[in-house]
């Protein structure tokens, strides 16, 4: 049976979305991947839209939303929750059904990146590349064999690794 994994930014408009596209593509089978935000934009950012398309993914369905979507008694039961943002993992979460293990993965916002086009594309490209490096890693432990303490830490060690914000 698949694991939900709910993965946290602010804005739910880029790398929250990115890495529930990566999460569902990469584990599928294993992980059923979410995203949402503590203040949802309410849109998907298209330099997010243009990376993952760029790859071959599809982005219909893809949407920005409220992490109050994740929460109350009607709510999908959580394995493991993964905030992307400094400003998500320093904020008082909802209280998540199904006790899960959490984990901080941050990762600098392209949607705060300045200068030309082309610039500005290779930041949203940078994010998309440290999340898919990180979600590898994730997928590579055989977390059915592990506790779920050892499951925080090594969401701990992955988020530490390059291009940590």
């Amino acid at each position: 049976m698949a694991k939900n994994v709910l993965i946290l930014c602010t804005g739910n408009s880029c790398r929250s979305i990115m890495a529930e596209a990566i999460f569902n593509r990469k584990g599928a089978g294993r992980y059923r991947a979410f995203s949402a935000g503590s203040k949802p934009t309410g849109r998907v950012n298209p330099n997010a839209i243009t990376v993952l398309r760029e790859r071959g993914y599809a982005t219909d369905g893809l949407r920005s939303k409220s992490w109050d979507e994740f929460t109350g008694p009607s709510a999908l039961p959580l394995d493991l929750v993964i905030t992307v943002c400094g400003n998500a993992a320093g904020e008082t979460c909802p209280i998540w059904i199904g006790a899960p293990v959490s984990g901080h993965w941050g990762i600098a916002d392209p949607a705060e990146a300045r200068g030309s086009p082309r610039e500005i594309a290779e930041a949203f490209t940078e994010a998309y590349r440290l999340l898919d490096m990180r979600i590898e890693a994730f997928l590579a432990l055989n977390t059915g064999n592990i506790s779920n303490t050892e499951i925080a830490a090594a969401l701990r060690v992955i988020g530490g690794m390059e291009g940590a914000a």
